[in-house]
């Protein structure tokens, strides 16, 4: 019996290919449009603030809460479904300090991530926004 012969059950590979393309490609979220609301946003929200003094420091906790909230909205409007939306917001006191940060995901070509950056003479202001996609979606 020849090795190459399939059984009736089971598709060949170039019969899988056409099926798999025939499907509608899975939208990709916003990333770019996300980005330019998130710079507008640190900036309007931050732009006139001071790092608060320490029995002031609730208003930086305010701070991260209102503009993780709000870009997460902003994620729900441009698309509503078929992803799990997570936003992480770090405000420091700008101090003259150096810094260094990196990212490493594994995730499908859809998945994206929008990140935005803000300082000023006393606070700097990083704001991370990923969209992932759901199974089934």
């Amino acid at each position: 019996m020849n090795s190459r012969v399939l059984s009736p059950t089971f598709s060949t590979p170039s019969h899988r290919s056409s099926i798999a393309s025939s499907r509608p490609k899975p939208k990709k979220f916003d990333a770019e449009g996300l980005t330019g609301y998130m710079k507008h946003l640190l900036s309007s929200t931050l732009s006139s603030q001071r790092w608060p003094e320490l029995k002031e420091r609730d208003k930086v906790k305010a701070w991260c809460q209102e503009i993780g909230e709000r870009v997460k909205e902003r994620m729900l409007h441009i698309e509503p479904q078929g992803f799990k939306y997570i936003v992480t917001t770090q405000i420091y006191e700008k101090l003259g300090q150096g810094g260094r940060a990196d990212l490493s995901c594994h995730w499908e070509d859809t998945d994206t991530v929008a990140q935005a950056m803000f300082d000023n003479e006393t606070l700097i202001c990083f704001c991370i926004a990923f969209a992932v996609r759901t199974s089934g979606s």
